[in-house]
């Protein structure tokens, strides 16, 4: 029998970007409204990258979540090269850094004081092994020799299986993984090692990016992969396999950052993201395994408590609005003007 009615334990974000200002006001409802809390992504301008600036923006997070609501930001670090152990020890102790997290330099939006050579922060690393602080990684390369499509998997060759071998007891999340070299190497790892996966990656293939002519709202970065790898991807998240777990990547860029000559990376999913997941996941006959991918999987990753109230979706299809707002600029939601099929109940 269809299931057209799904009460879940409410779900996490463990990979969000609100931004600050007037542009976090505007959007961060949208992720209040679904999740009890979400990892805050530190790549503003400039970077949040001590103990004392993410606690400042914590506060202006905190300030701007709606009344009734008890969302709770968890935030972190941005890794540089001029990041210290003791900068991690004063992390760990603060009780509101949850982990951090590597750019690599360019790699994507605000990633200019990412890092250059991984090997400069091996006493970070140790320091992060000794704390247990999770080390989120943007697991690509940004080598202009390798393809883009190619640049998570050789990551993977590079790096992270020598992360992974020399600093056995470092937590590491994959975010936003977008191949099937993703998948395999977080399935195959030991339970320290986990991955997000993002909605658009669940959803989309390559082909949406040049669907009707060249369409910058479906521009990601990681960018989106050739459909054997979204349907990898699917099959990860609907596993039941505690390594994976829901982060949206929910990234607000204003319509005219992203419809330029060099338009900006990110999709806004934030507005609609459990929604998008049950569609994920009831195209396979997935959604029994929806609440441990989106409610219990991230918690137990980070040590912390499951939420206790819930949240109700109902299969019923509603529209999406060309445009939302992002504190005085239009913006463009992930599905503009179509429909999603499932909705989630007040």
């Amino acid at each position: 029998m269809a299931i057209t009615e799904l009460t879940l334990t409410r779900p996490d974000d463990w990979h969000l970007h609100l931004r600050d200002d007037a542009m976090l006001a505007a959007v961060l409802p949208d992720s209040a409204r679904r999740f009890g809390r979400a990892i805050v992504m530190p790549n503003l301008k400039p970077p949040i990258t001590t103990v004392a600036e993410a606690r400042a923006y914590r506060e202006r997070i905190l300030a701007a979540v709606p009344a009734g609501s008890a969302f709770e930001p968890l935030m972190t670090l941005y890794l540089t090269e001029a990041t210290t152990p003791a900068h991690i020890a004063e992390a760990k102790a603060s009780g509101c850094v949850h982990a951090v997290k590597y750019y690599p330099a360019g790699a994507t939006t605000n990633a200019d004081s990412g890092v250059t050579d991984l090997h400069r922060c091996r006493a970070v690393f140790e320091a992060m092994q000794k704390h247990g602080l999770p080390l989120l990684l943007h697991g690509e390369v940004v080598d202009p020799e390798v393809d883009v499509f190619d640049r998570e998997a050789v990551f993977i060759d590079r790096h992270l299986t020598g992360l992974r071998r020399d600093f056995p007891g470092l937590r590491m999340v994959l975010e936003h993984i977008t191949t099937r070299a993703g998948a395999d190497f977080v399935a195959e790892a030991p339970a320290y090692v986990g991955a997000t996966l993002t909605p658009q990656h669940l959803l989309l293939n390559r082909n949406a990016i040049f669907s009707g002519g060249l369409s910058p709202h479906a521009y990601c970065l990681p960018v989106l992969k050739r459909e054997s790898h979204r349907q990898a991807l699917l099959a990860a998240a609907t596993s039941g396999d505690p390594s994976f777990f829901l982060g949206t990547d929910s990234a607000p860029h204003p319509r005219h950052a992203k419809e330029s000559a060099c338009g900006c990376a990110g999709i806004y999913s934030a507005h609609a993201a459990i929604e998008l997941y049950a569609e994920a996941f009831d195209s396979v006959g997935r959604l029994d395994r929806l609440e441990a991918f989106a409610s219990f999987h991230g918690a137990d990753f980070y040590g912390l408590p499951r939420n206790r109230d819930t949240i109700t979706l109902r299969k019923q299809p509603w529209r999406v609005p060309e445009e939302v707002d992002f504190g005085g600029v239009p913006g463009v939601p992930m599905r503009a003007g179509d429909q999603v099929a499932w909705w989630l109940v007040d």
